[in-house]
């Protein structure tokens, strides 16, 4: 097993990333001779840029990279490929605990000057014992525009053994300044089949279910897992693909749009109960406060701001379980659209064919195009941070 492994169906970017990391290699071994290297030519760059739809696995490339980049088997100097997965360079940046890799996610609706600042300072040290300083920033495009100038001239001036990687959904979501200075790279979606693979492969998780739940996300990694083996993100799926046979008149409409709408903050609600109060228990004994002792003096401020940043969060989460029923139902209506056109390629069957079928006898492809480009209407306003019962209440009465 190496550190690649994880790149479901993405044979041509685990090529590239491969190149670069020999040549990385190549580097940081003459640099070591004592000799003067350079990358001018070289498949290795200081700054890359990964793109590609949700369930691409753009973050995932972007972590095996790093750990390539630090690899330090033995195999290296025979000219094996970096990145064997089991030595301690790669090892340890896998499960986060290199101290020359720095993962930056986030659960807020974006990334502040402030934070991008000290993420800069700590980019411009030295390694401390790796080979490479790695700053993999897995939500580029949650940078404010300040945010993003502030990077800007990092990327562009990195110290010699600093490598940025940024990843975003597409390079617009990216300012045009620091994409034109990244060597970029797309990612696909993987394959239905490699998807349920990879989940019998890894997951030990049954072939019947595997193909199913792949099938059913249309080959998200990720969701596929999650739907494999969380019963409640199962039940939630099902009754999205249950609401457009319910929307029949106003009131099926407003029915359905608050269930959705309360679904979504419910599921938000209990993995976000379930962080905060692990957060608080932790900065709370790092403050001195375990065991019923009252709160330092002058910590107040401290648990506020934490208090302030779960909020933030859970506004986030709110709108990332609304989006993603949005996504199952824009999916129902493609395979209407399919079904109306005299294709079954691509369709997700399993418990919503039978919907499929009804939904798309009774109406003809125009109509299907209107209903799903007021999905997409929903999910801009709010992105728009329009008040999301308002938003889902327009869509339903469009979708009757």
């Amino acid at each position: 097993m190496t550190v690649w492994d994880d790149l479901v169906g993405q044979d041509r970017v685990t090529a590239q990333l491969g190149a670069a990391a020999r040549d990385a290699d190549a580097y940081v071994t003459a640099a070591g001779r004592g000799e003067e290297p350079e990358l001018s030519g070289s498949a290795m760059t200081h700054a890359w840029l990964f793109t590609g739809p949700p369930g691409s696995g753009r973050a995932e490339a972007a972590r095996a990279f790093a750990a390539a980049l630090q690899c330090v088997s033995p195999d290296r100097a025979l000219g094996g490929q970096p990145g064997c997965g089991f030595c301690d360079g790669c090892h340890t940046a896998l499960i986060g605990t290199h101290a020359d890799v720095e993962v930056i996610r986030t659960d807020l609706l974006t990334i502040g000057v402030k934070e991008t600042r000290d993420l800069v300072r700590r980019a411009q040290l030295s390694p401390a014992g790796g080979r490479w300083q790695v700053i993999v920033l897995e939500d580029a495009d949650r940078l404010t525009e300040g945010a993003g100038n502030v990077l800007l001239k990092a990327v562009e001036e990195p110290a010699p053994r600093t490598v940025w990687l940024l990843c975003a959904p597409s390079i617009e979501d990216v300012l045009p300044t620091i994409r034109s200075r990244c060597r970029q790279l797309s990612l696909r979606t993987p394959p239905v089949a490699a998807v349920a693979d990879a989940l019998i492969r890894r997951d030990g998780i049954e072939p019947d279910v595997a193909r199913a739940a792949a099938q059913a996300t249309q080959g998200h990694l990720a969701r596929a897992r999650r739907l494999a083996t969380d019963e409640r993100a199962r039940t939630r799926r099902l009754a999205v693909l249950r609401l457009p046979e319910r929307l029949t008149d106003v009131g099926g409409c407003l029915r359905a749009a608050q269930e959705l709408v309360d679904t979504a903050a419910e599921d938000a609600k209990q993995l976000a109960e379930e962080l905060d109060e692990k957060e608080t228990e932790e900065l709370r004994a790092a403050l001195g406060a375990t065991d019923g002792k009252r709160m330092p003096r002058g910590t107040a401020g401290v648990m506020k701001d934490l208090e302030e940043r779960q909020k933030r969060r859970a506004t986030r989460a709110q709108r990332d379980a609304l989006d993603l029923a949005l996504t199952d139902l824009s999916a129902f209506y493609r395979d209407v659209l399919a079904r109306q056109l005299g294709s079954t390629a691509g369709l997700a069957g399993g418990e919503s064919a039978a919907a499929v079928e009804r939904v798309a006898a009774a109406g003809g492809p125009a109509r299907t195009l209107r209903r799903m480009e007021a999905i997409l209407d929903c999910r801009r306003a709010l992105d728009r941070n329009v008040a999301p019962l308002l938003a889902v209440e327009a869509m339903t009465m469009a979708l009757r």
